[in-house]
């Protein structure tokens, strides 16, 4: 049940690095952030920068892929707080680039589990907690049908061809659904993509993040 003076709650999901990372940051002013990573050294250096700006943070150092570990947070978020006011799904896996044909059965089995499946277990789980006035935030890549994308681009669309349903779903009754496109970053998963490119020339992901918070909440 949700608690009277509960405070407002962030789900930041990939949030040790880049997009996830600035966005839980950034949110910190006015959320309490449930910042969840494999990383645990990254989550730590999170909350240090957090706190630093008189934010607070709850660590999850897990795998988005694990069901039970990812149920037994969203039920330990319900008996603590009740509910969930945002959810930024900025997890993702980015494989090599590689052709169709030459797809390696592991890559496309953790592309597959993180881009995708991971997404269809856990809006279910994420759904009741954001209840009807909740925000879920998605951040397409369109790389759907890009020569050496098959994996990514394949499991990437998927994730965000299910969050389009829901979207539509919801869209009288909520929670409100939000699916957006970020500007170039020199996140570690651009580098995968473009290597060699000028970083420099990026957006920055504090710069990022800040502009899609205005638009989030124009």
């Amino acid at each position: 049940m949700e608690q009277t003076n509960a405070p407002k709650i962030a789900l930041v999901t990939g949030a040790s690095r880049g997009l996830g990372a600035a966005l839980s940051e950034l949110l910190s002013a006015e959320y309490h952030i449930v910042a969840v990573a494999r990383t645990t050294g990254a989550l730590e250096e999170l909350d240090d920068r957090i706190q630093a700006r008189g934010g607070s943070a709850t660590l999850a150092p897990m795998d988005i892929t694990n069901r039970d570990a990812m149920a037994q947070l969203c039920r330990s978020i319900y008996d603590r707080w009740g509910k969930i006011d945002l959810w930024a799904h900025t997890a993702v896996h980015a494989t090599a680039l590689t052709p169709a044909d030459h797809i390696m059965a592991k890559d496309w089995d953790k592309s597959m589990a993180v881009n995708a499946t991971a997404t269809g277990v856990l809006i279910p789980y994420i759904s009741p907690l954001l209840g009807d006035k909740g925000t879920a935030v998605f951040f397409d890549d369109p790389k759907a049908g890009e020569k050496l994308y098959g994996a990514y681009g394949a499991t990437k669309t998927a994730q965000i061809a299910l969050a389009r349903s829901w979207q539509k779903e919801t869209e009288r009754l909520g929670p409100r659904v939000v699916i957006t496109e970020p500007d170039p970053m020199p996140t570690a998963t651009r580098a995968r993509f473009h290597p060699g490119e000028d970083r420099e020339a990026l957006n920055a992901p504090m710069d990022v993040a800040k502009k899609l918070l205005d638009q989030l909440f124009a």
